[in-house]
């Protein structure tokens, strides 16, 4: 079983998943692969207008999407908060040099994020 990291198009959110699943969703918007959360606003999207298409429906969400990540300062603190759960949920049963070789920090928060805009407590 292939396993790959993929990164939604919509928020940009990175996951592992499955050849197969990465295809399944891909096919479902027209090549693109969007996450869990995307998908289902997506199809909001396409319910709540009815002359869309999946195409206008994902580039509506898209849109939104851009808009939220370069204003909402929420988005870095619940991707901030993401990432030290990741860190914390496999590394207490490993040492924690190896724990520091199996979690990394990700870019999936915009480019134009800046860790010092956030004071250590």
């Amino acid at each position: 079983m292939d396993i790959e990291l993929v990164k939604c198009e919509c928020c940009g959110l990175k996951e592992e998943c499955t050849l197969e699943y990465i295809c399944q969703v891909k096919g479902k918007f027209n090549g693109k692969w969007l996450c869990g959360l995307c998908s289902e606003a997506v199809r909001d999207e396409k319910k709540k207008h009815s002359g869309f298409g999946m195409d206008e429906a994902v580039n509506a969400h898209i849109s939104f999407c851009q808009k939220c990540r370069s204003n909402n300062p929420a988005i870095r603190v619940a991707d901030g908060m993401r990432q030290m759960l990741r860190r914390r949920s496999g590394g207490m049963a490993s040492s924690s040099a190896a724990s520091s070789k199996k979690f990394s920090r990700s870019t999936s928060y915009p480019p134009n994020f800046d860790d010092s805009t956030f004071s250590s407590y």
